[in-house]
C-alpha cells in the first residue's frame, strides 16, 4: 500500500521548486552594419511607406492626346523640381546641395527628352517616365563609379513625378507621432535632407556606404546612423529597437531595462559633450582646430553659433549646380562675403569648384566618359575652361577686399606637384593664401613635393578611401573597403602629415573621417593639425579631443598602424583611449 502524501504539503514544494527555477534569458537579435553617426537611441521602427508602381499596358494615347500628355508630364516634372528648390532654399550644407542636384535632375533635359520622345509615340505619361527612367539607370550602371549612386535619386525622381501624375500625395519618409527609428533598404538622399530630427531619431539602411551622400546628411542633422546592416528592411513596422550607432547595431526587441540604461548613459555622454565650448586642445593643451564644412551663408551663420574655431571648408558647388548659365563674379563674390562675415577675424578655407562626374554642370561641356570618378572633374575642368576657375578666384579675391579678410583657397582633385605650383601662382596672384585637396593617393605619396608650393593641405578622407581602395564610396558590397578606418588610407594620412610637420605647414582633415570622434584623436595622434566636420558633430569631436593627451593620441595612432582592417583598428584605437 503506497504511503499517504501530504497533498498540501507537496503542493507547497512545487510552488517553492518553481520560484527557484530561473526566468528565460531575455533574447534580441542584433543586426550589424557600418558605423556612422554615433548615439543610442530606444524607440519603435517606422518604415518607408510603398512607392508607386510604374505604369504599364495602359491604353495607347491617341495623336490628337499627345500633345496635352506631354504637357501634363512636363507640369508634373517641374512641380517636383521646384518642390525640390524650395526645400533646398530652407537646408544648408550637405542638403542643400542634394537638394538642387535632385531638382536639377528633375529638369534634366535629357531625361525630359527621353519620356516626350515616347509620349509622341502614344505612351502615358506614367510609363514614358518610368521608361525613360529605366534607360538612364541602365546607362549610369553600366558606367559605375559616382555615377551609379545617382541612380537612387532618379528613382526617386520618377516616383514624385508618377505620384503627382496620379494625384497622390509624395512618396517618402512617414511623419510618426512618436521619436521613431526609421528602417529601409535604402534611402533616397532627398528623403534623408528632408528628415525631422525630432520625429526620426535612429537611421538605418541596408544599402550604403559610410561616406555616401545619406551618411553625410545624417551626420549633419546629427540623427544616429548605420548603414550596409542586412536584414533591417524586413524589421517590421512598431518593433521596439535599440540602435547603437557607435558600435553599428541595431538590437531588434531589445531588453526594456538593458535598453534604458544605455540610453540613460548616452544622454549623459551628451550633456558633458553638449558643455564643450572649445577651442579645440587635447587634455595637455596640444591645440588643435576645430572647424565647420558649411555650403553657404545660412550654414556659417548657424556654425557660428556652434564652437567652430572657423571653417575649414566652404562647398562652393551650390552656386553651380541648379544654375544653366555661370553665375557672375560679382554673385558668387556675394555668397563668399557672407560667409567670410559670418567668420570675420577667423580661419576660413574655400575649396574651389567640385564638379563634374556626379555633379555635372548645365553650362559645362562635359566629355562622355566611361568612368567620370576618374575623369574630368574638380580643378580638372580648368583645362577646358580656364576662365571658370580664375573667375572664381577673382570672386573670392573681391569678397576678400569687401570684408578685410584672408581666406584661405584649396583646389580639389590635385594630383602632381606640377598642379599645385600652377594653382598656387593664380591664388597667390590675388592676395590670398593656396592650398590643395589631398584626396587622390599620388597627392598623398608626392606631399612633401606638393608643399614646396602651398602653405597648407587639406585631407578630404572621402575621395582618398575610395581612391585607396578602389572600391565605389556608394557600394554597399564594399562597405568595408570604403571605412575610413582602412590602415592603408591612414598610412596615407600619416604621410601627408609628416609632410606638413617637416616643413611647419598645417596640414587639416576636412573629410567625414573628421566627424568621428574616436577617429579624430587617432587623426590628431597621426599630426593632423585641424579636424573640419559638419557643425553638428562639432562638440563631440572637440569634447573627444579634449578627454585624452597628445601622447594617447599617438599611441593610438601606432596602435591602429599596426592592424590590418577596420574593425581591429576600431579596437586597438578604443583599448588606448577609452
Amino acid at each position: 500500500m503506497a504511503p499517504e502524501v501530504d497533498s498540501t504539503k507537496a503542493d507547497s514544494e512545487k510552488v517553492d521548486e518553481e520560484k527557484t527555477v530561473p526566468a528565460a534569458p531575455h533574447t534580441a537579435e542584433e543586426l550589424t552594419g557600418t558605423p556612422v553617426v554615433a548615439g543610442i537611441v530606444s524607440a519603435p521602427v517606422v518604415v518607408l511607406g510603398p512607392r508607386p508602381l510604374a505604369p504599364a499596358g495602359l491604353p495607347r494615347i491617341g495623336e490628337s492626346g499627345r500633345d496635352a500628355e506631354t504637357e501634363r508630364f512636363r507640369s508634373a516634372a517641374a512641380t517636383v523640381a521646384e518642390r525640390l528648390r524650395g526645400r533646398a532654399a530652407h537646408a544648408s550644407g550637405a542638403a542643400a546641395e542634394v537638394l538642387q542636384a535632385n531638382a536639377a535632375m528633375a529638369a534634366d533635359r535629357g531625361w525630359l527628352s527621353a519620356a516626350e520622345k515616347l509620349i509622341a509615340a502614344g505612351a502615358p505619361a506614367g510609363e514614358a517616365a518610368a521608361a525613360a527612367t529605366e534607360q538612364f539607370v541602365e546607362m549610369f550602371t553600366r558606367i559605375g563609379g559616382m555615377m551609379a549612386e545617382r541612380v537612387t535619386d532618379l528613382r526617386d525622381i520618377r516616383d514624385r513625378v508618377l505620384a503627382e501624375l496620379a494625384g497622390d500625395p509624395e512618396p517618402g519618409v512617414p511623419e510618426p507621432d512618436v521619436p521613431s527609428i526609421l528602417c529601409a533598404r535604402d534611402l533616397a538622399p532627398a528623403d534623408t535632407a528632408g528628415l525631422d530630427p525630432g520625429r526620426i531619431v535612429g537611421l538605418v539602411t541596408e544599402l550604403g556606404g559610410p561616406t555616401s551622400h545619406t551618411a553625410i546628411i545624417a551626420r549633419q542633422l546629427g540623427i544616429s546612423c548605420v548603414v550596409a546592416a542586412a536584414g533591417v528592411a524586413a524589421v517590421p513596422a512598431g518593433t521596439s529597437a535599440m540602435l547603437d550607432g557607435s558600435r553599428g547595431v541595431l538590437v531588434v526587441d531589445p531588453d526594456p531595462d538593458v535598453a534604458a540604461a544605455a540610453v540613460a548613459a548616452d544622454v549623459e555622454a551628451r550633456r558633458r559633450i553638449g558643455n564643450w565650448t572649445g577651442p579645440g586642445r587635447t587634455s595637455d593643451g596640444v591645440g588643435v582646430a576645430i572647424l565647420a564644412n558649411v555650403q553657404d551663408g545660412a550654414g556659417a551663420r548657424a556654425a557660428r553659433r556652434t564652437p567652430a574655431e572657423g571653417v575649414g571648408l566652404l562647398r562652393t558647388e551650390l552656386a553651380f549646380l541648379d544654375r544653366t548659365v555661370e553665375p557672375s563674379v560679382e554673385e558668387q563674390s556675394d555668397i563668399y562675403a557672407e560667409v567670410l562675415e559670418a567668420f570675420a577675424g577667423d580661419k576660413v578655407v574655400i575649396r574651389t569648384l567640385d564638379a563634374g562626374s556626379d555633379k555635372p554642370l548645365a553650362f559645362a561641356d562635359h566629355p562622355d566618359e566611361a568612368n567620370p570618378a576618374l575623369g574630368v572633374r574638380g580643378v580638372r575642368i580648368a583645362r577646358a575652361d580656364p576662365g571658370l576657375l580664375t573667375r572664381q578666384l577673382d570672386a573670392v579675391a573681391v569678397a576678400a577686399q569687401r570684408t578685410r579678410t584672408s581666406p584661405w583657397v584649396m583646389a580639389p582633385m590635385i594630383a602632381t606637384a606640377a598642379e599645385a605650383e600652377e594653382f598656387a601662382g593664380l591664388v597667390r596672384e590675388r592676395g590670398l593664401v593656396p592650398g590643395v585637396m589631398v584626396e587622390i593617393p599620388a597627392a598623398a605619396l608626392q606631399a612633401d613635393r606638393i608643399l614646396e608650393h602651398v602653405d597648407f593641405l587639406s585631407i578630404g578622407t572621402n575621395d582618398l578611401t575610395q581612391y585607396t581602395m578602389a572600391a565605389d564610396r556608394m557600394s554597399p558590397e564594399l562597405a568595408v573597403l570604403t571605412d575610413p578606418w582602412q590602415p592603408a588610407v591612414l598610412s596615407l594620412v600619416a604621410r601627408t602629415a609628416e609632410a606638413g610637420a617637416a616643413v611647419g605647414k598645417p596640414v587639416g582633415v576636412c573629410g567625414e573621417a573628421a566627424a568621428d570622434p574616436l577617429l579624430a584623436c587617432v587623426l590628431v595622434g597621426l599630426g593632423v593639425t585641424s579636424l573640419s566636420a559638419a557643425a553638428a558633430a562639432l562638440p563631440a569631436v572637440g569634447a573627444a579631443v579634449e578627454s585624452v593627451s597628445a601622447r594617447q593620441c599617438r599611441s593610438a595612432a601606432e596602435a591602429v598602424l599596426a592592424t590590418t582592417d577596420p574593425a581591429a583598428a576600431r579596437a586597438a584605437a578604443a583599448e588606448v583611449l577609452t
